[in-house]
């Protein structure tokens, strides 16, 4: 939690965010991912000074524990001085342990967004979803609240005003405004009047404008002139020098061939990041089997 010092912004966590986004589907199917289709809406979390503080956290946990579809379990909020937001006891439940930093009595607006996180690490928890370290594991817990209807209350607790700040969860603001945009252009959902924050606002803005170059890469067909054209250079080349794995560098794709066998491409699907592997012939058109997007292309 950044409480008045400085914010980290950019994509530095940008991999390790996508190869959250394809554990997800990887893990949940893509059945179960349609079923998030509606967030998290701003009346169910709303939380005013006047409200009870321990009975309106508990009634902010139970209507998040309702929309990540964990009826079975009960979650116990309370607060204490820590250091980080918040923590929560992971057990083989059904009952959990939420703590909430202090800060929280006084900030009753955010209470929301750390509980979506703290949540969220009990349904990967029951899903026995990991990542191998620390850090890698908040980056999926972060991605998996925001992918799955949640994450955008984290976002919208990022405040800068001045010298002061604020910040919750380990994704950078443009990494959580990338991951809110991929999940709006799946579900054809626009949260960009949910936000009270100007400053998460701006972070979604470019988020979005990340996450619609991920569709605008070759070999897609909505790939740009100068893309096409390095593209189509880098084919030549690799069709030039035989049956060896070929990419340029920063390249989104990679050309491979084997004796006998025609040339071939392999990229990212830009929804849900799994390779995907197509031969080299002109116009193809790809179906993701993980996330079952059908994708135009022009190898």
């Amino acid at each position: 939690m950044a409480n008045g010092g400085p914010v980290e912004h950019g994509y530095p966590h940008l991999e390790t965010v996508r190869a959250a986004i394809t554990a997800l589907y990887r893990r949940l199917s893509y059945g179960t991912i349609r079923t998030f289709a509606t967030s998290v809406a701003p009346a169910d979390v709303a939380f005013c000074d006047t409200d009870d503080l321990h009975l309106g956290a508990q009634r902010v946990a139970r209507e998040l524990v309702r929309h990540y579809r964990l009826p079975d379990a009960r979650l116990v909020v309370s607060f204490r001085e820590m250091t980080h937001a918040a923590n929560v006891e992971l057990t083989s439940g059904p009952e959990y342990f939420v703590e909430l930093n202090d800060r929280f009595r006084t900030h009753r607006r955010d209470i929301g967004a750390a509980l979506a996180h703290e949540i969220m690490h009990v349904y990967l928890h029951r899903l026995d979803l990991y990542f191998p370290s620390t850090r890698e594991n908040e980056i999926l817990t972060d991605t998996a609240a925001t992918y799955l209807g949640a994450g955008w209350l984290l976002l919208d607790a990022f405040r800068e005003h001045g010298e002061s700040s604020q910040k919750l969860g380990y994704l950078t603001p443009e990494e959580f405004g990338y991951v809110l945009a991929k999940r709006a252009l799946v579900f054809g959902e626009d949260p960009s009047t949910w936000f009270t924050s100007p400053q998460g606002y701006e972070a979604y803005a470019k988020g979005m404008a990340r996450a619609r170059s991920d569709e605008q890469q070759p070999p897609l067909t909505a790939a740009g002139w100068a893309g096409r054209r390095r593209y189509a250079r880098d084919r030549r080349h690799a069709q030039d020098h035989g049956p060896v794995p070929f990419t340029r560098p920063g390249a989104p794709y990679v050309f491979t061939s084997a004796d006998r066998e025609p040339l071939r491409v392999s990229f990212s699907c830009p929804t849900c990041h799994q390779r995907i592997r197509v031969p080299v012939r002109g116009r193809v058109r790809a179906r993701c089997a993980l996330c079952r997007t059908v994708l135009e292309c022009d190898t």
